[in-house]
């Protein structure tokens, strides 16, 4: 997070990080920000990522990226919003997620809209191009 965080800092982007107090206790919270919100804990963290973005996009990580972006899926599947769920699917990272999100729905764990309304690229050029179509933005 910190290296997309300085990236778009590079490109004199703005960033707003959301980080758990006993997470800034623990490692260094990033202090070139534009504006850092410290919540009780990671329950408060989805919350208020969930408010402030446009989107949910997953890029390789961990089993953390992999709950808080089931948590997005989820609440875009029941409805609870209306924001893209993405995967940056860079050097086929996500490949086996993605098979088993395939035969989920084989099994009718899943049904073809929940898997099919995944944003999925592995250029994140085209991913975010994807994006802006989803949320009716041309530019």
């Amino acid at each position: 997070m910190r290296a997309v965080a300085d990236g778009a800092l590079e490109e004199n982007g703005s960033v707003i990080g959301v980080i758990p107090r006993h997470l800034v206790e623990r490692e260094a919270a990033h202090d070139g920000l534009g504006e850092l919100i410290v919540v009780d804990d990671m329950h408060q963290r989805k919350a208020r990522l969930a408010a402030l973005g446009d989107c949910f996009v997953a890029m390789p990580g961990g089993s953390g990226t992999l709950e808080e972006f089931f948590e997005a899926w989820t609440w875009l599947r029941m409805g609870l919003h209306d924001k893209p769920c993405c995967l940056l699917n860079t050097l086929d990272y996500w490949e086996g997620l993605l098979t088993m999100l395939t035969r989920m729905g084989a099994e009718e764990f899943l049904s073809g809209p929940d898997v099919d309304e995944l944003v999925v690229d592995s250029s994140p050029q085209r991913l975010l191009y994807a994006i802006r179509a989803r949320l009716g933005d041309d530019a």
